[in-house]
């Protein structure tokens, strides 16, 4: 690898325009995207969807209660 390759920025694991695609399983609301801990925020349902491997995971098993 060469110096320059070396210092480009590393490409962000989630695509933000799919955003624009996805809605809550639950209530079908728009989620909210928090990059610093990798989830999808469905505020309606109090849920926190996990995005692993820059694959959001929108399953209700899954998700983390906000609420809790």
């Amino acid at each position: 690898m060469s110096d320059a390759e070396d210092e480009m920025p590393e490409k962000p694991l989630f695509d933000r325009h799919m955003l624009e695609a996805l809605v809550c399983p639950i209530t079908h609301a728009v989620l909210k995207y928090d990059a610093e801990k990798q989830e999808l925020i469905s505020q309606p349902a109090k849920l926190a969807f996990p995005i692993r491997g820059g694959i959001p995971i929108l399953l209700e098993d899954e998700a983390r209660r906000l609420d809790a």
